[in-house]
C-alpha cells in the first residue's frame, strides 16, 4: 500500500492493493485508490507519482474498509515490511472505532533468512536481484504483483516447512469421512507433492503425484493397516503444486529426507540397484558393463532394477553399434546383458580399430553422463508463462527453481540466488538421470 507520509501514527492510506493468495494461486484481488483526507508530503507525491488531484474522487477508507475486512478474513497479512503496512492499516480501521487484527508475515525476514548474504533487502533491489518482474515501483499494485512473486519463491526454499507449519493453522479433528470430505476439497488434480501431518504438526507421510487428489483419496479409502494409521492419525493435509513430474520427484525425495515422515519407512533405502558401469581394458577397449551398485565406482547411470538396466544395456548397443556382428546380434546383446560387452567383442571387434570404436563408444558416455558437466534441465511450470528448471553444476545436482524471464537464467547471478538448493546427490542424480532417459522429448537442454 501507499501513504501520505508525515507524523507516525497520522498517516492515511492513498493508494491499497490486496491479492488473495492460497499458497499456490491468486484467487481474489482488490485495488484502489483512496482518499486519505489529509495532505500528501511533498516527497511522497515525488516518489509514488499520487498527488491531491488524482484522489479527489477516489473512495474515502470507511467506504472500503469492508472490502478490506472481508478479503483478508481468515487470511496472514504479507508484505515487504509488513510491520509498517499493517501497522498503517490498524491505524484506519481504529479511527472507525474497529479493531482490525491478522496474522502478518514480513518478506523482508524471511528474505533475509532463506536467501542471506544479499546486497540489499529493499523490495526493488531484491526483486532486480532475483530477476523478479517490478512494474510500477512505489505503486500498491506493482509493489503486490511482485510481493506475490517474491512470497512463491521463498515458500520454494523452505525446505523443512517452518513457515507453512508456523502460519498454517490446522483443521479440527474431524471423523475419517468428513475429514476427507473436507481435505478434497481444498485439493486440485495436479502434479506436486503432498504431506500429512498429525495434531501437533509433526509429517506423517510425504508423497508425490500426478493428481494430488485422485492420489490422497487412495490414502483415505485404503484398508491396510498402514493406510488406516495414516487415517486416523492425520490432523492436517497440506500440498505443493509443481507443475512437472521432475520437480515433484526430487521435492518428495528432499522433504523425506529432512521431514522424516514416520510412515515414509523407505527413508534409508536407496532408489536404484544396478549401474552401467565403464572401464578400458588391456586392448584399449572401452567395455560398458551392468553391476549391483558399488559407492567406489562411478556409474555412467544408475537404474531402479536389473531389468531396467539390461534393457538400456541393449538400446545403446543398437545405437551405438557397440555390437558390430548383425547377423547374430540377438545372441551377442544375450551375453552383453550377462557378462558386458567384453564378452562378446572377440567376434564382433576384432576386425575394428579400439580408436574407431572408441569413438562411438564416448559418444554414449558424452549423452548419458554428468561428469564435469554445467547444464539447466528445462520443463513446464505450474501456471502459464512460467518454466521450471534443475540446475546441474558441474556433473552434482545443484538445486531447481522456477523463472518467468529468461533473463534469470541468462545472469548466473540471478540464476544461483533463485535456486532452491538440494542435497543427497546420488538419489537425486539418478532421479534426474531416469527422468531425462524416459522423458527426453518433453524437456530442452541449455548447457552452460
Amino acid at each position: 500500500m501507499e501513504s501520505t507520509g508525515g507524523k507516525y501514527n497520522e498517516e492515511g492510506i492513498t493508494e491499497i492493493a490486496i491479492y488473495k493468495f492460497d499458497g499456490h494461486d491468486v484467487v481474489d484481488k482488490f485495488c484502489s485508490l483512496i482518499n486519505p483526507e489529509r495532505k500528501i508530503q511533498a516527497f511522497v507525491v515525488k516518489l509514488t507519482g499520487i498527488n491531491q488531484e488524482m484522489l479527489r474522487f477516489a473512495p474515502k477508507f470507511h467506504e472500503v474498509a469492508k472490502r478490506i475486512v472481508e478479503i483478508t478474513e481468515d487470511c496472514i497479512i504479507v508484505a515487504h515490511n509488513a510491520k509498517f503496512d499493517y501497522r498503517i492499516l490498524r491505524t484506519e480501521f481504529s479511527r472507525l472505532g474497529f479493531d482490525y487484527q491478522r496474522q502478518s508475515l514480513c518478506t523482508v525476514e524471511l528474505s533475509k533468512k532463506l536467501i542471506p548474504d544479499m546486497p540489499s533487502y529493499s523490495l526493488g533491489k531484491l526483486t532486480k536481484s532475483l530477476g523478479i518482474p517490478l512494474a510500477k515501483r512505489h505503486r500498491a499494485e506493482g509493489d503486490a504483483q511482485a510481493t506475490v512473486k517474491l512470497l512463491k519463491l521463498l515458500l520454494s526454499k523452505d525446505k523443512d516447512k517452518s513457515v507453512l507449519n508456523r502460519y498454517v493453522r490446522l483443521k479440527p479433528k474431524k471423523q475419517v469421512d468428513s475429514k476427507l470430505l473436507n481435505f478434497l476439497d481444498t485439493l486440485p488434480q495436479e502434479t506436486g507433492v503432498y504431506f500429512f501431518y498429525d495434531n501437533n504438526k509433526n509429517p506423517l507421510y510425504v508423497g508425490k503425484s500426478k493428481n494430488i487428489r485422485k492420489r490422497i483419496n487412495q490414502h483415505f479409502t485404503k484398508d491396510n493397516p498402514k493406510s488406516k494409521s495414516i487415517q486416523r492419525l492425520t490432523e492436517d493435509v497440506q500440498f505443493e503444486i509443481t507443475g512437472n513430474e521432475l520437480v515433484a520427484l526430487l521435492k518428495e525425495n528432499e522433504f523425506i529426507k529432512t521431514l522424516q515422515p514416520e510412515f515414509n519407512n523407505a527413508l534409508t533405502k536407496t532408489e536404484f540397484t544396478h549401474g552401467v558401469y565403464v572401464n578400458k581394458d588391456n586392448d584399449d577397449y572401452l567395455n560398458f558393463k551392468v553391476k549391483p551398485v558399488n559407492d567406489k565406482l562411478k556409474a555412467l547411470t544408475t537404474f531402479s532394477n536389473l531389468k531396467s538396466a539390461k534393457s538400456f544395456l541393449e538400446q545403446i548397443v543398437n545405437t551405438y553399434e557397440l555390437c558390430l556382428n548383425k547377423t547374430s546380434l540377438g545372441n551377442h546383446q544375450k551375453s552383453c546383458f550377462n557378462y558386458g560387452i567384453k564378452a562378446c567383442r572377440g567376434a564382433c571387434l576384432a576386425k575394428e580399430k579400439a580408436e574407431n570404436y572408441n569413438l562411438r563408444a564416448k559418444e554414449c558416455i558424452n549423452r548419458y553422463s554428468f561428469e564435469g558437466k554445467s547444464f539447466l534441465i528445462i520443463t513446464k511450470g505450474r501456471e502459464p508463462g512460467e518454466k521450471s528448471l534443475v540446475y546441474i553444476k558441474k556433473g552434482d545436482i545443484a538445486g531447481f527453481a522456477y523463472f518467468d524471464l529468461n533473463l534469470q537464467i541468462k545472469n548466473r547471478e540471478i540464476l544461483e540466488r533463485i535456486i532452491t538448493p538440494i542435497e543427497h546427490q546420488r538419489d537425486a542424480k539418478h532421479i534426474v538421470q531416469s527422468y531425462m532417459r524416459k522423458h527426453s522429448n518433453h524437456i530442452k537442454i541449455i548447457n552452460l
